[in-house]
């Protein structure tokens, strides 16, 4: 609504109550859909589950990118250029009802028997549906003249094709942050969190940092609880824990040429404006990067709060990871320093779940991956065919082959991609000497043959 009606070339303050955007298909075709709570605020970790689309309800919240298997081609609806707007989620209509037989009569004299008359099979509607502002003032508040984020249509004879596609990028708005020559590709190791429990000290973030270093990895990701318990009023994202020697251990990073990355609540970052006054400190460190906890969410307030951060970090030369995020559309080369974030169903879920089936790591390529890069975080090496797969024992477990788990180095995209296993199971083992040498960032990428869900044959390539 916008009260009152602008002139076309002024300024008027609007508040949008309601998305009107809606997806008409002409039959309730298959469809490969996020499966989760039907609400707004989550993680974006979900499953892209198959069903008809007469299936998502008129009360469903389900997230983009949903994935349509109509007889003539594929589609997908995503966004793109997601900037001072809402996340747009799907939600279902009630289905139209055909044309009863008797208003589709012909106009000529001969009538056709009742028996011969075609039923044609009833359209299906999905709609768009904004996440609401925490103020409670509608879905976006802002100011004409103001663009929404893209709604976008990939279409592709073969699903493969929208693999390949890079219309999410090419349609979002280029680096607002200028020359980024400072921010660099390639793979991370990752501290104990996810191989067995969290231990937070030297001896411990040192045994990573000499595993990065004799691997040929850039990066080396200190996680939770580097500077105490998170998101406490009186937390504090500059002071370091006492069992850790931050001095120690940034001294024997840079020795054997390992950058770090720090872990962060973002209620921790934000509190205060806390990263007006950390990220000064985190570039005086020589940090390289930072990783922004548990925001699930992706209304206006907190799109918003993602490019501020995004811009805050850019003038201290720091890269960015937004897990507990939601999907990227293009935010990449807006804020080029983005180099990857979460919103997916990961390796992380193994330590306490079953969902991360095969099937499931066939699906994402065809689904989340349209939207982005995503941290998936792979390369464990406990590898366990479904049947005797266990959840909650340490160390942690993944479901299939160790190839299956090598190939997602190359079907799945995160400039700097994190690498989830302990020091203690990669070195010497079948398949390290591959993520010694294989890219994280590519010129070329074909798609020979993909079904969704079962297999995915693909060629990239990384300069010659």
């Amino acid at each position: 609504k916008l009260h009152p009606m602008p002139v076309p070339g002024s300024e008027r303050d609007f508040v949008l109550d309601q998305d009107l955007t809606g997806f008409v298909f002409p039959a309730d075709h298959a469809c490969y859909a996020g499966d989760h709570e039907n609400r707004f605020e989550c993680s974006q970790a979900w499953e892209y589950r198959k069903r008809r689309m007469s299936e998502i309800g008129t009360d469903s919240v389900v997230g983009l990118p949903v994935l349509v298997e109509a007889p003539a081609a594929w589609v997908a609806i995503a966004e793109a250029d997601l900037l001072n707007w809402s996340g747009m989620w799907i939600g279902g209509k009630p289905t139209d009802k055909p044309q009863p037989a008797a208003e589709r009569e012909e106009t000529t004299d001969t009538k056709e028997a009742p028996e011969d008359r075609v039923q044609l099979p009833s359209p299906v509607t999905l709609v768009a549906k904004l996440a609401p502002r925490k103020d409670g003032e509608g879905l976006v508040k802002a100011k004409t003249p103001h663009q929404s984020s893209w709604r976008v249509l990939m279409i592709g004879r073969e699903p493969g094709r929208l693999v390949e596609s890079e219309i999410i990028r090419n349609l979002s708005t280029p680096s607002k942050i200028g020359a980024a020559e400072w921010v660099e590709p390639g793979m991370m190791a990752w501290d104990h969190w996810w191989s067995s429990d969290t231990i937070m000290d030297t001896a411990t973030i040192k045994d990573y940092i000499q595993l990065a270093a004799d691997m040929g990895w850039k990066y080396q990701l200190i996680d939770w609880q580097w500077y105490g318990e998170p998101n406490k009023p009186d937390t504090d994202i500059t002071t370091i824990i006492n069992t850790l020697d931050m001095e120690e251990v940034r001294r024997f990073a840079e020795e054997r040429g390992v950058r770090l990355w720090l872990w962060l609540h973002w209620a921790d970052v934000d509190r205060e404006d806390a990263y007006t006054k950390a990220f000064p400190l985190y570039e005086q460190w020589g940090i390289a990067g930072v990783k922004i906890d548990f925001m699930d969410r992706d209304d206006q307030e907190m799109v918003n709060w993602y490019e501020k951060i995004a811009a805050a970090a850019a003038e201290h030369k720091l890269m960015v990871n937004f897990h507990g995020a939601f999907k990227p559309c293009g935010f990449e080369r807006t804020y080029p320093n983005q180099v990857t974030r979460e919103g997916i169903l990961g390796n992380e879920y193994n330590k306490w779940s079953d969902r991360v089936t095969p099937e499931h790591k066939l699906t994402l390529p065809f689904t989340r991956f349209l939207e982005g890069p995503g941290a998936f975080t792979p390369g464990g090496f406990l590898n366990r065919q479904p049947s005797s797969f266990q959840t909650n024992v340490k160390p942690t477990q993944v479901q299939g082959t160790r190839a299956n788990e090598l190939a997602l180095f190359v079907c799945y995209d995160s400039p700097v991609c994190c690498v989830c296993e302990h020091p203690d199971r990669l070195r010497d083992q079948p398949g390290a000497d591959f993520l010694k040498i294989v890219p994280t960032v590519w010129d070329d990428t074909r798609v020979l043959r993909g079904v969704v869900g079962e297999e995915l044959v693909m060629v990239r390539r990384s300069g010659n």
